[in-house]
C-alpha cells in the first residue's frame, strides 16, 4: 500500500508545478493604456490578463490568485513601482514585474533594476519589445518555481528571495523573528554536560535556515546586525544552568570586524569566561586585518577560541596559525557513519592525536548513532555532540545517554 504522507507530499508539489494559461496582472491607473496592453497580448493567443487600476486591488489579487507575470506603471498615486515590489516579494519571491514609466531617468532605471524589477520600458511600449520581455519574464517566472521543486524534491529547500526588495523585507522578518536554540555538548568517557551550542532559528518560511540567513546578510551588508541580535538573545538562558556549563557562540569571520564585539559593557562580556567562540573554516579569514589582535583581546577578555567544521572548509595552516583555538569541533561528514568507514576513523584519530599534542580539546559533531558514538569515545574524541545525545531545542533539551 503506498505511504499516504508521500501522496499527500506529491499532490502538494505537482499543485506547485506551473502549467496551463500564462496570466498577466496588468496595473496601471491609466486604464485606456492597461486595456491595450492586455489587448496587445492577446494577440498571440497565449496570455490571460487581469486589469486594475489600483495598486493595492492588484496586490490583493496577486496574493490569491496565480500570475506568471506583472506589468505595472512605476509612478502611481497609492503606490510606486518599488513599493509595490517590495509588497509582492513578502509573499512570492519569483513572481516577474515589469515597470513602465512615461518619464524615464537613468536614475529611476537603476533604482528600479537594483530592486528586483524585471525590465524597465518606456512608454510608449513598442508592441514587439513589450511581448519579448513579457515572454521572458513567464519564462524565468516558471523556471523559478521548477528550481524551487527541484529542490524540495531532493531534500533541500533554497526559499531565499532572488532580488534586493525581497532579500531586504526577508530579512527584515528573519531578524525580527530570530530565536535561538540549544544542543546539548558532553563529556565523551562520561555523558557529563558540558556545554550548549546555541543555534539560531528564524519564524519567517523565506529564510528559515542560518546559512540562509547568512548569506543574505552578507548580500545587504547585515551581518553585523545578525551577529550582534545572536549575541544579545543567546546569554540570558544560561542564567539557569551551573556557572561551569559553557557557551557555544558561532561566530561569522567578519563579525571579528564589529567594534561592539567584546564590548566591555555587554552582557556577553560579563560572562567571557564561559563562552566559546566559534569561528567557522567554510569562511576565508582573508578580509579580517590584524586578526591576530582582535582575537588576542577577545581571549584576555577570557573568552575560548573554537573553529567550527574542521576538515570542511578553507582550513589548512592559515587557519589554525591565525586562530590559535582551544577547542576544535570536527565537520559531520567525517563523523557520520564513522563505524562503517575505515578511511574516516583513521582521518579523525590521526586529528584527535595532533590536536592532544597541542592540548587542544576535540569535538565530535554529528553523532547520530550508538555506533558512531562508540568509534569517537575509543579514539580520543574529548567531547560529543549530536542527534543522539540531544537534538537542538528551546532550553533546554535532555541529554540522552548510554
Amino acid at each position: 500500500m503506498p505511504d499516504l504522507a508521500i501522496q499527500i507530499s506529491e499532490e502538494q508539489a505537482l499543485g506547485h508545478i506551473p502549467s496551463g494559461v500564462k496570466r498577466i496582472l496588468i496595473i496601471d491607473d491609466d486604464k485606456n493604456l492597461a486595456r491595450l496592453i492586455a489587448r496587445i497580448l492577446s494577440l498571440d493567443g497565449e496570455y490571460e490578463s487581469v486589469v486594475v487600476s489600483e495598486p493595492g486591488v492588484g496586490l490583493v489579487k496577486a496574493r490569491q490568485q496565480r500570475f506568471d507575470a506583472i506589468i505595472s506603471d512605476i509612478i502611481m498615486p497609492a503606490m510606486d513601482g518599488v513599493e509595490l515590489i517590495r509588497a509582492i516579494r513578502a509573499f512570492d519571491l519569483d513572481l516577474p514585474i515589469i515597470l513602465m514609466t512615461g518619464t524615464p531617468s537613468i536614475e529611476t532605471a537603476q533604482k528600479a533594476v537594483e530592486f528586483g524589477a524585471f525590465r524597465y520600458l518606456s512608454k510608449p511600449v513598442d508592441p514587439e519589445e513589450l511581448r519579448n520581455v513579457v515572454k521572458q519574464a513567464v519564462f524565468t517566472s516558471r523556471i523559478a518555481q521548477l528550481k524551487r521543486q527541484a529542490f524540495q524534491l531532493s531534500g533541500v529547500e533554497d526559499l531565499r528571495p532572488g532580488d534586493l526588495a525581497g532579500m531586504t523585507d526577508a530579512f527584515a522578518c528573519a531578524l525580527e523573528t530570530l530565536t535561538m536554540v540549544y544542543q546539548p555538548i558532553v563529556v565523551a568517557q562520561s555523558g557529563e554536560l558540558y556545554g550548549y551550542e546555541a543555534l539560531m532559528r528564524s519564524g519567517d518560511a523565506r529564510l528559515p535556515f542560518p546559512k540562509s540567513i547568512l548569506k543574505v546578510a552578507e548580500h545587504l551588508n547585515r551581518l553585523f546586525d545578525v551577529g550582534r541580535k545572536v549575541r544579545d538573545i543567546s546569554i540570558s538562558p544560561m542564567k539557569d544552568v551551573p556557572s561551569d556549563v559553557k557557551l557555544f557562540l558561532n561566530l561569522h569571520p567578519r563579525d571579528l570586524l564589529d567594534p561592539e564585539l567584546g564590548s566591555v559593557e555587554s552582557e556577553m562580556s560579563e560572562n567571557a569566561g564561559r563562552i566559546v567562540l566559534e569561528i567557522t573554516e567554510r569562511e576565508s579569514l582573508d578580509r579580517v586585518p590584524q586578526i591576530d589582535e582582535k582575537l588576542d583581546r577577545l581571549r584576555n577578555m577570557g573568552f575560548s577560541i573554537a573553529v567550527d567544521d574542521m576538515g570542511a572548509g578553507y582550513a589548512g595552516l592559515t587557519c589554525f596559525a591565525a586562530l590559535q583555538p582551544s577547542i576544535i569541533k570536527l565537520d559531520v561528514s567525517l563523523i557520520v557513519d564513522i563505524h562503517a568507514s575505515v578511511v574516516k576513523r583513521r582521518v579523525v584519530e590521526s586529528m584527535v592525536e595532533a590536536c592532544h599534542d597541542l592540548s587542544i580539546l576535540v569535538v565530535a559533531e554529528g553523532v547520530e548513532t550508538i555506533d558512531d558514538l562508540n568509534v569517537c569515545r575509543d579514539i580520543g574524541c574529548d567531547l560529543l555532540q549530536g542527534y543522539f545525545i540531544g537534538k537542538p531545542a528551546a532550553p533546554f533539551p535532555a541529554i540522552n545517554w548510554i
